[in-house]
């Protein structure tokens, strides 16, 4: 065998590795594009959200007329730093004073704007349901190409690393607290 012969398989064997390491770079960028997209609008969503939640705090305040603050404690929430996981547990927990309060004061019942909210927040969590199951498929797809071979030599050279589904559940970990409800 010449070395003309051998110069071309070298060429032909680089070639092929060339083509597997940039479909594998390319469906590795595709996928972190398609979950940093998902995390925006989770977070654009939460954020009106908890707008919509502060609303409502002064609607129930000045319907109910009473002293107490039932939803300070969420209110607050812009003052710490939380991860979107942790906001969006305690707006659902927000969610749920509110309805509280609404089967304990038939006041807030009739108040057209408290429903109007309610309405906006019931469109919002069905979009941030949508996403959340958006990101996790992705973000499955992702952690998945991140483990196998050999996609997984691509992603350490480029950083990528394995994300946590929306939810914080984490499959590695050994916390099983985290699975509970």
């Amino acid at each position: 065998m010449n070395t003309l012969s051998i110069f071309l398989i070298f060429v032909i064997i680089g070639g092929i590795l060339g083509i597997i390491y940039v479909n594998n770079y390319n469906k590795l960028q595709y996928l972190k594009t398609k979950v940093e997209q998902a995390e925006n609008i989770i977070d654009e969503s939460l954020r009106a959200k908890y707008d919509m939640v502060v609303k409502i705090n002064s609607l129930i305040k000045k319907v109910i007329k009473d002293k107490k603050d039932y939803l300070k404690e969420y209110v607050n929430l812009k003052n710490h730093r939380i991860s979107n996981f942790d906001l969006d547990r305690k707006l659902i927990e927000a969610m749920n004073v509110i309805y509280e309060l609404q089967n304990d004061y038939a006041k807030l019942n009739e108040d057209n704007e408290l429903k109007e909210i309610l309405h906006e927040i019931k469109t919002t969590d069905e979009k941030l349901s949508a996403v959340k199951s958006y990101y996790n498929k992705n973000t499955s797809l992702c952690n998945e190409l991140v483990r196998k071979f050999p996609s997984m030599l691509v992603a350490k050279v480029h950083g990528f690393k394995v994300k946590p589904f929306f939810d914080g559940k984490d499959l590695q970990d050994d916390i099983i607290d985290d699975f509970k409800l």
